[in-house]
C-alpha cells in the first residue's frame, strides 16, 4: 500500500470515509455549530472562510502524508458527510500516532463513531506499519463520558488521566489501542 494515501476511501457496513471535498464546505459548517463539536475541536469552525481553510488543511495533510482526515458517509442516511474520522500521523519512526472523530449530533447514538473509528484503526495499522506505527492514542476531556464508550467500543483502553492544559481546561483521558502482532 502507498505509505502517502492522498485518496484513500474506507468501507465498512453502511459507512464510508472518504476524504473531504469543497462541496463539504455547508455541512462543516452545520456541523460546528454543535457546541459539543467546538468544545472538543482544537481548531474551531467559526465562519465559512474557516470552514475553506479548515478544508483546505484537510488537503494539504494528505498531501504531507503527515494527517489523513476522513469525511464520514452514511450511506443509508445519504450522500453527505455525518462526522468525521482524522489520523494524525507523526514522523516515521515515532511508534505512535493520534486518532480522533466527531459525528453531527442527528447521528450520535447509532454505533456510526465507534465503526468509524475502528476502521481509521485498522487501515493505520496496516498503512503505516513500515513507518514503525505500534500505537494509537485517542485523547479526551474527562467530562467526555460518550468518547469514553466510543473509545471502549473500538478497542481503545484507558491509558492513563492528563492534567489540564490549555486549551483544554479540565484533565483530560488517553486511551491507546496496540497493533497486533508478535511482541506486541
Amino acid at each position: 500500500m502507498n505509505t502517502h494515501p492522498r485518496n484513500a476511501r474506507l468501507r465498512t457496513g453502511s459507512l464510508v470515509l472518504r476524504p473531504w471535498e469543497p462541496g463539504d464546505l455547508t455541512v462543516l459548517l452545520d456541523a460546528y455549530r454543535d457546541p459539543a463539536i467546538r468544545a472538543g475541536s482544537r481548531a474551531p469552525v467559526e465562519d465559512e472562510a474557516a470552514a475553506a481553510r479548515w478544508l483546505r488543511d484537510q488537503e494539504e495533510g494528505r498531501a504531507s502524508g503527515l494527517r489523513h482526515g476522513f469525511a464520514v458517509v452514511d450511506t443509508a442516511l445519504g450522500d453527505g458527510p455525518v462526522g468525521n474520522a482524522v489520523l494524525v500521523h507523526p514522523a516515521p519512526g515515532s511508534g505512535a500516532a493520534e486518532v480522533g472523530y466527531w459525528t453531527v449530533a442527528a447521528c450520535r447514538g447509532r454505533g456510526i463513531a465507534p465503526q468509524a473509528l475502528a476502521a481509521l484503526t485498522d487501515w493505520a495499522f496496516t498503512v503505516f506499519a513500515g513507518d514503525g506505527l505500534v500505537r494509537l492514542d485517542l485523547l479526551h476531556q474527562v467530562d467526555n463520558e460518550a468518547s469514553c464508550r466510543v473509545a471502549e467500543k473500538a478497542g481503545y483502553g484507558l491509558a492513563e488521566v492528563l492534567p489540564a492544559c490549555p486549551p483544554w481546561p479540565l484533565d483530560g483521558h488517553r486511551h491507546e489501542r496496540r497493533a497486533a502482532g508478535p511482541g506486541r
